[in-house]
């Protein structure tokens, strides 16, 4: 079964569910979300906010694919892009940190540990541009899939609570814990991300 994590662009934004693709819960604030679902154009906001962030920002997803199939996508962004993050009671994000949005895999691949190769892999690539943290607001109360992530599976991937609430906590995940991972788990990622060459090993300052 071949794996492989793949930057999120406007070329393979038509991999992710189509509800997904319409979906600006994160990227527009209330108000302007709404007039969108009314005006019909979520589509083009969507498009047009990943390609601002592309831009401006760089990388800010990964889709990932089993044997060329879509299976799954994780969204991340620095709060200053993502308007709905200042609605929560919990916020804001802090300032050396940027926000994992949301993330969804296909229920067929769920329990096959991808959701915690997702994080790494949005990890590895925070490391390479030198931020500190990844922060996520959870649902406390999840039941079904949602814009916002459950928060028993960001505890389960690595993040504490940093500013607790009853449906809406806010979590952390410190990278530089990310630099104590086993070679096996790097020689994995290497292998999952399809690696032409080993990279050098990640070591503390």
């Amino acid at each position: 079964m071949g794996r492989r994590l793949v930057p999120l662009t406007l070329d393979n934004l038509s991999d992710l569910p189509r509800r997904c693709r319409s979906c600006v819960f994160w990227e527009l604030d209330p108000v302007s979300g709404e007039a969108a679902v009314k005006a019909g154009t979520p589509g083009l906001e969507k498009e047009a906010w990943i390609s601002a962030v592309l831009l401006e920002w760089g990388s800010c997803g990964r889709v990932v694919y089993v044997d060329d199939v879509p299976v799954g996508f994780v969204l991340y962004a620095p709060p200053a892009y993502v308007p709905r993050s200042t609605a929560f009671p919990t916020s804001p994000v802090s300032p050396d940190a940027v926000q994992l949005m949301t993330a969804w895999i296909v229920p067929g691949y769920q329990g096959q540990g991808l959701g915690r190769v997702m994080v790494q892999t949005v990890a590895k690539d925070l490391l390479r541009r030198g931020f500190k943290a990844i922060e996520a607001f959870g649902d406390a109360r999840w039941k079904e899939p949602a814009c916002v992530l459950p928060a028993d599976h960001l505890l389960a991937v690595g993040f504490k609570t940093v500013r607790p609430h009853p449906v809406h906590p806010r979590l952390r995940l410190e990278l530089r814990t990310t630099l104590s991972w086993k070679e096996d788990v790097e020689l994995a990622l290497d292998r999952l991300l399809g690696a032409v060459q080993k990279e050098p090993a990640l070591r503390p300052l």
